[in-house]
């Protein structure tokens, strides 16, 4: 277990999130008339304790994005099935929030209301509205901005709305799909140290999507490695890397630069391996249409 989840609360050693044998199909229509199935991801079984900061990465088309919204009940498994606390997930939930990479405000809201979007939902009373979306706006930095429409911001400050949005309804899982990919280099690492102060003072669960290994490695726990063709869970690293911290000051450390090079070294072998699944793939569909000539 990583040193992050030593100092977390007495719940970190329960499961939070249950994956259990997932699959997802998809029927591909083509030439018109007939439909072949594509299976997105197959078989993933995963296991997230309570209060953990998981990534995942892999090459694009892996599914990584594909298993997010299976998780925030935005898309239905073919098969399988996901628990939040002994509960399977059926749906979307107030007990998960969401942080997409194109932020996702409403652009007629201020900071304040679009902070306020969730606890409106839930029928919260307008001043308890306010003491929250306060404390949220506060906690992402943004004091000051409470009345800007989202086009007055930079695309940092988007992002932080859209995670005081997403933390104000209190959600018990944050799900976070590439939500800095967007942003420059230097505002990138200023977020991705907000984010992590932000999980050490609310403890809430964390899975995080990202193509970058050193986003990866400095934000989480543990890294689940994905390959694709059909996408499944490769291999998981554990990252031993003392908490709090801050990306900047691990950055250079031996721990950290073993750790980046053991992803590193299993995504390449994974681009080989979907390599193969390919080729093979296009020597098969090659055939099939010779058949049919």
């Amino acid at each position: 277990m990583s040193k992050g989840l030593d100092k977390k609360s007495t719940e970190a050693g329960t499961d939070k999130i249950v994956i259990k044998n997932i699959n997802k199909v998809f029927s591909i229509k083509r030439n018109n008339s007939n439909k072949k199935e594509f299976i997105a991801i197959k078989d993933v079984n995963l296991n997230i304790k309570a209060g953990e900061f998981l990534t995942i990465v892999g090459p694009s088309g892996c599914g990584k994005s594909t298993l997010l919204d299976i998780i925030a009940g935005l898309s239905k498994p073919s098969s399988g099935e996901i628990y939040i606390d002994n509960k399977i997930i059926t749906g979307p939930a107030l007990d998960r929030g969401i942080v997409l990479q194109g932020y996702a405000l409403f652009p007629w809201r201020t900071v304040r209301h679009n902070v306020e979007f969730g606890l409106e939902i839930k029928g919260v009373k307008k001043k308890e509205r306010r003491e929250i979306s306060d404390r949220f706006i506060k906690l992402v930095g943004l004091e000051g901005f409470e009345d800007r429409y989202p086009y007055e911001l930079s695309g940092g400050m988007r992002q932080r709305v859209a995670i005081a949005r997403a933390l104000a309804y209190d959600p018990e899982v944050l799900l976070m799909d590439e939500p800095f990919a967007a942003i420059d280099a230097q505002t990138r690492e200023t977020m991705q140290d907000e984010l992590l102060r932000i999980w050490e003072e609310t403890n809430k669960t964390i899975i995080f999507v990202t193509h970058s290994i050193e986003e990866a490695v400095g934000l989480a726990d543990r890294v689940a490695i994905m390959s694709a063709n059909p996408g499944y869970i490769k291999e998981i690293v554990d990252v031993d890397l003392p908490r709090p911290r801050r990306i900047g000051d691990i950055r250079n450390s031996t721990n950290f630069s073993w750790i980046t090079h053991r992803v590193w070294e299993i995504l390449q072998n994974v681009q080989k391996e979907v390599a193969v699944k390919e080729n093979k793939s296009n020597i098969a569909e090659e055939i099939s249409v010779s058949a049919t000539i």
